[in-house]
């Protein structure tokens, strides 16, 4: 069911690289690679992430919902967006 939307791992990566990388060299991880390891995000990162979500996705993220299991990777993020997305209004 797809809303002719570009690729959901490119917009998130975009973002990351642009505003929390600010590198002109890209993203060079893989999308499965833990943003909180490798230093990307840290907790003030994570709350970018959120704003960044409710604001592209129009998704308001609960608090139980700010993990790791929803925000450590592009992987997992897209996910999470793909899944809240699919549930409808809350």
């Amino acid at each position: 069911m797809s809303q002719n939307q570009p690729n959901l791992e490119s917009e998130i990566r975009k973002f990351i690289t642009e505003n929390m990388l600010f590198s002109a060299d890209g993203f060079n991880y893989n999308d499965t690679d833990s943003l909180l390891d490798a230093g990307i995000v840290d907790s003030i990162g994570v709350m970018e992430l959120v704003t960044f979500v409710g604001q592209s996705y129009k998704i308001t993220v609960p608090p139980e919902d700010i993990s790791p299991d929803n925000f450590d990777s592009i992987a997992r993020l897209a996910g999470y967006i793909r899944r809240r997305q699919g549930a409808g209004p809350a």
